[in-house]
C-alpha cells in the first residue's frame, strides 16, 4: 500500500475536524441541516426559499420542510416578497440570530480548548495553515 498523499491526508483531516465542530451545538433539538440553513441566513441575510435551497444544495421541497420547522421553533420568519406575490422572503428572527451566535460560541470554545492543548509552534503552524486553506477555498 502506498503512503497517503498530502491531498488525501489534508482532506481527511479537514473532514474529521468539520465533523467534530458540527457535533458542537447549542441545542441538540436542531438538526445539522437546520443549523446549516440558519447559518446561511446569518451570513447572507434574508433569502427566498428557492435561493436558500440553492445555496444549501437541496431541492426546494426539502428546504420548505426545513423552513417550516425553523419557523415553528421561532428561528425564522417569512414575509411576502416585495415584488413577486408568488414568493416569500425568509429571514432570521432575533431568536434565530441568538441561536446561531450561541452555536458559533460553543464551536469556537471547543476549538479554543483544543488549540490550548497545542504548543506555541503548533498554533503558529495552524495560523499559517488557516490562511492558506482559506485562500485555497477562495475566501480571501
Amino acid at each position: 500500500m502506498r503512503e497517503p498523499t498530502l491531498a488525501s491526508r489534508l482532506r481527511l483531516a479537514v473532514v474529521r475536524l468539520n465533523r467534530k465542530l458540527r457535533a458542537q451545538r447549542a441545542n441538540e433539538n436542531v438538526s445539522l441541516t437546520q443549523i446549516a440553513a440558519l447559518s446561511t441566513l446569518y451570513k447572507c441575510g434574508a433569502l427566498t426559499p428557492g435561493r436558500l435551497a440553492a445555496k444549501e444544495g437541496v431541492q426546494p421541497p426539502s428546504m420548505t420542510r426545513v423552513i417550516a420547522a425553523l419557523e415553528e421553533m421561532g428561528y425564522v420568519e417569512r414575509t411576502p416578497h416585495p415584488t413577486d406575490g408568488r414568493q416569500s422572503i425568509v429571514a432570521l428572527t432575533t431568536a434565530g440570530k441568538s441561536f446561531i451566535e450561541a452555536t458559533i460560541s460553543v464551536r469556537e470554545a471547543w476549538l479554543d480548548r483544543k488549540l490550548a492543548e497545542l504548543s506555541g509552534d503548533e498554533r503558529e503552524v495552524l495560523d499559517r495553515a488557516a490562511e492558506i486553506i482559506d485562500r485555497m477555498a477562495g475566501n480571501e
